[in-house]
């Protein structure tokens, strides 16, 4: 899968490589050719992620991690290029929770990331059987990259 960094040095080339391996395996799980799926990643400020949660969802708080989907429906994921959307992550909001859950901040980006991508494939957690969907999946591909609860 190919990933459009905005700003690479934001993490270290262990967790973009780690990154680039969790799309692969949420998109392979889905049954797309990673070969042709993209995403953009963008790492920003806790202002920059408050402005966007406030402007697109409303919630006038900081978040972690914002996801924007290319597609209303997975049924759409077809062509020789599936751009998948856009994935925005404050690293600092990251540390912050890595911090307080106890566990690395490579930990914390890749889930954040792996998080989004299924997003992107039109998963969520609004109801209790999605969000157990979702966060099986989440640890399916944690488990497959060898990153497990710590």
């Amino acid at each position: 899968m190919k990933i459009y960094f905005d700003d690479e040095e934001q993490v270290s080339e262990d967790i973009l490589a780690t990154m680039e391996k969790a799309a692969d395996l949420c998109v392979t799980g889905e049954g797309l050719d990673a070969g042709i799926c993209e995403v953009s990643v963008s790492f920003v400020s806790q202002d920059e992620i408050h402005d966007l949660n406030r402007e697109y969802r409303g919630v006038d708080s900081v978040t972690d991690v914002l996801s924007f989907p290319q597609y209303e429906d997975t049924a759409d994921m077809v062509g020789d290029v599936i751009e998948l959307g856009d994935v925005v992550i404050c690293r600092d909001r990251a540390a912050e929770q890595a911090e307080e859950f106890g566990h690395s901040f490579q930990r914390e980006i890749i889930y954040l990331f792996t998080h989004s991508i299924l997003h992107l494939l039109g998963y969520d957690h609004m109801t209790e059987a999605d969000k157990k969907e979702m966060r099986g999946r989440e640890e399916e591909v944690m488990s497959a990259l060898g990153i497990g609860r710590q």
